[in-house]
C-alpha cells in the first residue's frame, strides 16, 4: 500500500523546511510524497528533490497545483485569457517537475473556477474554456497522469467542476486516455455523495488517479483522521479500490490544529492498515456475495461482523 501524506499539515513543527519534513515522513514509514507546486518546491530543483527523496527512501507520487494571487477570479476558465494562459503555463511547468522528480500524477484543483452570484460568469464559454485548456495541458504530457480534483465549493460559493459526474463529463469531453479524477473523501461528503460509488464507477473504467483521505460531516472540508466520523462507509470506500486494483498513493489530506500532527499522521496509518486487514479478514469474495444480496438487514450483519 502506497501511503503519502499532507506536507503543510507538518511545516509548522519543522521549521517549515520540506527536506525536515521529508526526513519524518521516513521514520514513519510512508512510501510516497505529493507536493504542492509551486509553493513546496520554488527553492529546490527537481535534481535535488529526487536526490533528498531517494535519501529518505521515499517516492514521488506526484504534483498537486496551487494557484495563488492573480487566479482568485479563476484559472483555466478565468474571463481574463492572459490569466487563463499563465495558468496553463503553470500546469505545464508541474508536469515537467513531477516528470523529473520521478513522479505519476499532476492534480489540478480549479478552487477558483467557479461563481459566487447568478449572472457572473457565462457557463459555456467557461465549460469549453476549461475543456480546451485540459486537452492542451494533457496533450502536452501524454506520458503522466493528469487527474482533476473537484470539490462544490469552497473558496467559492460554487465551484464549476463541483462533483463527480460533471467531472466525469469532462472528463469524456476532454477524451484523452491520461485524464482522470482524483476522489477527495470529503469533498465527496460535502457533495452528499457515496464515496464508494465514485472508487466503483472510476475504478471500473480505469479513471481513478488519485484518492484524498479523510473524514468530516458533510457540511464542511474538515479534515478529521480518517475513519472517525463515517468509519463504514470508509472501509466500504477501500473495499472499491481494493476491487478495482487502485495503484496509485492513498493520501491523507488531514488538517491537525489542535492535534498534534506526527501522532495524528500515525493514526492515520494505524487506521488505514487495520481498515485493510479487516477487507482481508472478510474476504473480498465474501463481501462481493453480501452485495449481491441487496439486503439493508444483511448491511447490519456485515456491520457486526466488522465489529468483532
Amino acid at each position: 500500500m502506497k501511503l503519502a501524506t499532507r506536507i503543510n499539515s507538518f511545516l509548522p513543527k519543522f521549521n517549515n523546511d520540506v527536506e525536515e519534513v521529508l526526513q519524518e515522513f521516513n521514520r514513519l514509514g510512508l512510501t510516497h510524497v505529493d507536493f504542492n507546486y509551486p509553493e513546496h518546491v520554488e527553492t529546490i530543483s527537481a535534481k535535488k528533490m529526487k536526490g533528498i527523496l531517494q535519501a529518505n527512501k521515499l517516492q514521488a507520487n506526484g504534483v498537486a497545483l496551487r494557484f495563488r494571487d492573480e487566479f482568485i477570479n479563476g484559472e483555466l476558465g478565468n474571463a481574463d485569457q492572459r490569466i487563463s494562459m499563465k495558468a496553463i503555463q503553470l500546469c505545464k511547468e508541474a508536469c515537467d517537475y513531477c516528470r523529473e522528480v520521478g513522479g505519476e500524477v499532476v492534480t489540478i484543483w480549479l478552487g477558483f473556477d467557479g461563481f459566487d452570484y447568478s449572472f457572473q460568469i457565462e457557463y459555456e464559454k467557461v465549460w469549453n474554456q476549461i475543456k480546451d485548456c485540459l486537452i492542451e495541458i494533457t496533450d502536452y504530457a501524454p506520458d503522466l497522469k493528469i487527474s482533476i480534483e473537484y470539490k462544490p465549493f469552497q473558496p467559492r460559493a460554487y465551484a464549476f467542476l463541483d462533483s463527480f459526474g460533471v467531472a466525469l463529463s469532462m472528463v469524456h469531453e476532454v477524451g484523452r486516455e491520461n485524464l482522470g479524477i482524483t476522489l477527495d473523501y470529503c469533498h465527496m461528503l460535502m457533495k452528499h455523495e457515496n464515496p464508494a460509488y465514485g472508487a466503483s464507477i472510476l475504478g471500473s473504467r480505469e479513471k481513478l488517479f488519485g484518492v484524498h483521505l479523510n473524514d468530516g460531516y458533510g457540511l464542511n472540508d474538515d479534515g478529521l483522521m480518517i475513519g472517525t466520523s463515517t468509519l463504514i462507509k470508509t472501509i466500504e470506500f477501500i473495499y472499491y479500490t481494493k476491487l478495482h486494483n487502485y495503484d496509485h498513493a492513498f493520501y491523507f489530506d488531514t488538517f491537525p490544529v489542535i492535534e498534534e500532527p506526527v501522532a495524528e499522521c500515525e493514526r492515520n496509518i494505524k487506521m488505514i492498515k487495520k481498515i485493510d486487514s479487516i477487507i482481508d479478514r472478510l474476504g473480498m469474495d465474501y463481501i462481493a456475495e453480501l452485495i449481491k444480496q441487496n439486503s439493508g438487514v444483511k448491511v447490519s450483519d456485515l456491520v457486526l461482523e466488522i465489529l468483532i
